[in-house]
């Protein structure tokens, strides 16, 4: 009888080792793939306005999801999300054609976002964003 019990108490030690074991590696895993919160990243992204290239554009981290801001031939900054409101795959800008392609399903977007070609139903959602001193503040 007591070599059970004692059997008994060494499986339920081992079993909530193990338990505790699979928790400390599974959790930064689950932190790494989650998207931060707005209470971390403050719901803004600020970068030099320099970073964004003349004709080009500037991907950055907004919101747990990607954002984009592209400074068209003429020069005037526009900001979007850069998820393709098709499928939600990440657009790319093409800086000879001066469009957003997405790569999924060939859905292409004028540089203001409308929808020019392809499957998708919707143009990409702007973003707020503000310049001032050469700093731009999406958000």
């Amino acid at each position: 009888m007591q070599s059970s019990s004692r059997r008994t108490f060494l499986g339920i030690c081992l079993g909530g080792l193990a338990a505790a074991g699979a928790a400390t590696a599974t959790w930064p895993v689950i932190r790494y793939l989650s998207p931060r919160s707005v209470e971390e990243t403050g719901g803004k992204v600020s970068f030099p306005e320099s970073d964004v290239p003349a004709d080009g554009a500037k991907f950055f981290d907004f919101r747990g999801t990607t954002g984009v801001v592209v400074r068209t031939k003429s020069g005037q900054l526009v900001a979007f999300s850069a998820i393709c409101t098709h499928l939600g795959c990440i657009v790319q800008w093409e800086k000879d054609k001066q469009d957003f392609l997405c790569p999924c399903h060939a859905g292409r977007y004028s540089p203001d976002g409308a929808v020019i070609a392809g499957p998708p139903p919707k143009p990409l959602p702007r973003l707020p964003f503000s310049v001032t001193n050469g700093l731009i503040t999406v958000g």
